[in-house]
């Protein structure tokens, strides 16, 4: 057995192509398929359903599957280590966040990218469901999620910020002239929110329950920009973290009022893999980022390691 094998199974996994894989790994398709037969003769199982195209993994191929992807992540951990001894951090760090989180990125990889200018970024827009996933399946290095409403699993957690959240509506709207609106009052109206595999979605749905109100959205969208656009449509208003108001400012014509009785809140914060060794890169941006507390804008202050698990 050998890393390429490996690393070409992960590929068909994901790829779920024979031809795509082989050109995710830049080798031939026959080069490829050579070589999971290969590891099946090793490990004397079929791992791959063959048909007159790719139908999937075996059983034994999904745990093998497993095995592999926990291998290449520790070989990946293993080269971080050894690159950050001879010549400090290197490599690609993997992050994936949440949309409504998405604008408060910046102010992760920026500082991160200009005290480790030779480890490379990659950033993906993931719902909360995706991000544990990707977590458990060796995808992504760090998430950026919700800490406190939905369960997080075999995760090491910081938090960072706590989301609150403001109703958009017109200047020409009758409630534009208010210094706040309560949940309940809210809930009549013709409402823009996410989709319901959006946790935030959830979490906005929850606080109207504990109000004994269950809205029916008249639009709903997975973009959080569209939140703040639909808001502009007359008749319609959205509920919107203000971290994202912060960020981007109100669009020409829209008010934004908070969002009271009751004032809610939810954290978020970082998480990476409760695995041992933790990945150098995964370390590294834990430890250079802290919380941000009333009153400090969007500006990440300098903190210490990772201490808690959620």
């Amino acid at each position: 057995m050998i890393i390429k094998q490996l690393v070409y199974l992960d590929a068909l996994a994901r790829e779920r192509h024979f031809r795509r894989a082989a050109e995710a790994c830049n080798i031939s398709q026959p080069t490829l398929s050579a070589a999971i037969a290969q590891l099946e003769a090793e490990l004397g199982v079929l791992i791959v359903e063959r048909g007159r195209r790719f139908l999937g993994l075996t059983r034994e191929g999904e745990v093998v599957l497993a095995y592999a992807r926990r291998i290449l992540a520790e070989a990946q951990i293993l080269r971080e280590t050894i690159a950050e001894m001879r010549q400090g951090l290197s490599g690609r760090l993997r992050l994936g966040a949440i949309p409504t989180a998405l604008p408060m990125i910046t102010h992760l990889t920026a500082p991160f990218s200009a005290r480790y200018p030779a480890v490379s970024l990659t950033v993906l827009s993931l719902n909360s469901q995706e991000i544990q996933s990707r977590i458990d399946h060796y995808e992504i290095d760090v998430g950026l999620t919700y800490l406190d409403n939905e369960p997080l699993e075999r995760v090491i957690s910081k938090p960072i910020y706590q989301e609150a959240y403001s109703l958009l509506v017109r200047e020409d709207c009758e409630l534009a002239a208010r210094e706040s609106v309560g949940w309940a009052e809210a809930a009549r109206l013709n409402l823009c929110l996410l989709t319901s595999d959006m946790q935030n979605r959830r979490i906005i749905d929850g606080i109207f329950r504990s109000v004994g109100q269950v809205p029916v959205p008249v639009i709903e969208t997975n973009s959080i920009f569209n939140l703040c656009s639909h808001a502009g449509i007359p008749g319609i208003a959205s509920v919107v973290s203000r971290q994202l108001i912060e960020f981007f400012g109100l669009p020409e014509g829209i008010r934004a009022l908070p969002l009271v009785e009751p004032v809610a809140q939810r954290t978020i914060g970082l998480i990476v893999a409760d695995r041992q060794p933790v990945s150098p890169l995964a370390r590294a941006l834990l430890s250079m980022t802290g919380p941000i507390g009333a009153g400090d804008g969007v500006s990440f202050a300098a903190s210490g390691a990772p201490d808690a698990k959620n």
